[in-house]
């Protein structure tokens, strides 16, 4: 095994390619990293990382490879950076994303901008005083005088409504006899006492109000003191909450100032400086301890040129998302744009192609076309609404192609990368008509996808609840705690050559729920072939909706339409 990875120290992270690099020409610009096909030299480093950490000894992490090995299962992002020394050699630094075997600094791995766990650091000491608040929390919580206090209020509380109510229940019996009573005597001609009957109704009256407010007053005055005696504890609680809260806030402020961030032009900004000017009121958890950050502040501290990079997931996917094993992936957009925005000034990068339109010549093939509704084909890679960067899109080439037609006119969406067809609706009540069948899931939709792998079974149904991940936009994760509800219905069409050709039927139309069901490892645990989000890019995403059936909104009947997919 080769140990060069294992190094003290951080003069030390530089490791030259075991493998010949000669045939290989260096790019002309470096990688746009939140889209990129890895260069060959990228994919040599990454091998070499590759290949030291499946047969390393010198730390434990259990990555989840292991069946048999015991520890919490943690899978993790690895980056490689290809740089070259002022004298021209070549080689290049590996980085992880936050912490590996419980540590910030292993080997030769580049060591975190700024280290929290450094031995007497301001961070650990603060820790521990909110750690120490936090026992003093849940002492007071967990006390047994407390919680039998809390116990006992709720038993008082039950109880005094119940009496309370007893009471009202039997007073206003009371009343209603009295009230006959008076009836009775109001009937009466002759009656020596009548009056005095009268009278003693009357103080019955206010004898049955006096009992009540009695009551009322005792059980306030019981209450009361029972609520000030747990006050008393929530007062010293709410206390020390609130200290927490501001200590935390000050401890954050001071990490944020620590992570301090250079660019190629050697200009230096921290967290707050990076975050403050963006939309972000402050930097996400996380923030500066992804690969990319550590690799290129390494590299411009000890004066090496950045050529390449590329990161990668080595391990077992978190439940929540999908991570594929020794799959590369780009930087994450919540955490690391904004820092990697300001570290990037200075460089020649490749062109960002979530800037380009790689359909701008093309034309919308008509499926079919009467006076109410248009429904097109759409192509892969074409917005069907207006982007940020790009306006051509579906919606604007409708726009132009029917001037007179009013209302929203697209009906319903596909992705960016999926093709197919969609319907438009020429005003706005066959607009609205349309939409509510959608709605309602009157409509009949199915798509065709190719999956990247053999499936073993025919069919089935996928119920796996989505919500966007906060952090890295526009990623779905799998959450069943804030996700929305998804349910895909799927049946398999044939399997070939490591590939399947698969139905979707989707129940519900969340963001990317097709892309998601398919990868994910509770789902088919296949990528949609092309998915550059959540499997492999390819030529295009292999996903198309290939038949829609509608009730057309003027006539009734039920139509049903076709296009067959490029990739069948």
């Amino acid at each position: 095994m080769n140990n060069s990875f294992f190094q003290t120290g951080i003069e030390n992270c530089f490791t030259e390619f075991k493998t010949n690099t000669d045939a290989f020409t260096l790019p002309e610009k470096f990688t746009f990293p939140f889209s990129y096909v890895p260069h060959p030299l990228s994919v040599i480093a990454a091998t070499e990382l590759q290949e030291f950490l499946s047969l390393q000894t010198d730390f434990e992490h259990n990555f989840g490879l292991d069946p048999l090995q015991k520890g919490l299962v943690i899978g993790k992002m690895f980056g490689v950076l290809v740089v070259q020394k002022q004298n021209g050699t070549l080689g290049y630094l590996t980085a992880f994303s936050g912490k590996l075997a419980n540590s910030n600094n292993i080997g030769s791995f580049v060591p975190p901008v700024f280290d929290m766990l450094t031995k007497n650091s301001f961070f650990l000491k603060e820790e521990q005083v909110l750690n120490n608040i936090n026992k003093e929390i849940e002492l007071l919580e967990q006390d047994p005088a407390y919680k039998a206090l809390l116990k006992e209020k709720l038993l008082l509380s039950v109880t005094s409504k119940q009496q309370i109510n007893d009471k009202k229940q039997s007073l206003k019996r009371l009343k209603a006899e009295r009230k006959i009573k008076r009836e009775q005597l109001n009937d009466l001609f002759e009656c020596e006492d009548r009056e005095e009957q009268k009278k003693d109704l009357i103080r019955q009256s206010l004898r049955d109000k006096h009992e009540l407010n009695t009551l009322l007053k005792d059980w306030k005055i019981r209450l009361e003191v029972l609520e000030n005696n747990i006050e008393e504890y929530q007062l010293k609680i709410e206390e020390l909450k609130a200290l927490r809260k501001k200590k935390s806030g000050i401890l954050q402020q001071q990490l944020f100032e620590q992570y301090q961030f250079l660019n190629a032009e050697g200009n230096i900004k921290n967290l707050l400086d990076i975050f403050t000017p963006n939309t972000h009121s402050h930097p996400p958890a996380g923030a500066g301890e992804c690969c990319a950050p550590k690799l290129l502040h390494y590299a411009y501290l000890h004066n090496l040129r950045p050529v390449a990079m590329a990161e990668f997931w080595w391990g077992a996917s978190p439940k929540s998302e999908v991570k594929k094993h020794k799959q590369f992936y780009p930087a994450c957009w919540g955490k690391c744009e904004p820092i990697l925005k300001h570290m990037l000034t200075g460089l020649i990068i490749d062109e960002n192609p979530l800037l380009k339109n790689p359909d701008v010549n093309i034309k919308l093939p008509i499926v079919y076309e009467d006076v109410y509704i248009v429904v097109i084909n759409k192509p892969a890679e074409f917005l069907t609404v207006p982007g940020i960067h790009i306006k051509d899109s579906v919606f604007e080439r409708i726009k132009a192609l029917y001037p007179n037609a009013t209302g929203p006119l697209i009906v319903h969406r596909l992705d960016m990368s999926t093709s197919g067809l969609l319907i438009i609706a020429k005003s706005k009540e066959i607009h609205k008509q349309l939409q509510s069948q959608f709605i309602k899931r009157t409509v009949l939709k199915r798509y065709v996808a190719l999956l990247d792998g053999e499936l073993e079974e025919s069919s089935g149904i996928i119920d796996l609840p989505l919500r966007v991940d906060l952090d890295d936009r526009p990623r779905q994760l799998v959450c069943y705690d804030y996700g929305k509800k998804a349910v895909t219905k799927w049946e398999m069409i044939t399997k070939k050559e490591g590939k399947t050709l698969v139905y979707f039927y989707p129940i519900t139309g969340r963001t990317h729920q097709l892309r998601v069901h398919a990868s994910h490892q509770s789902g088919l645990n296949h990528a949609i072939v092309g998915d550059d989000l959540y499997g492999i890019p390819a030529n295009r995403l292999h996903l198309h909706a290939e038949m829609l059936e509608i009730t057309h909104p003027v006539s009734g009947e039920r139509m049903q339409f076709q296009a067959a997919a490029d990739f069948q």
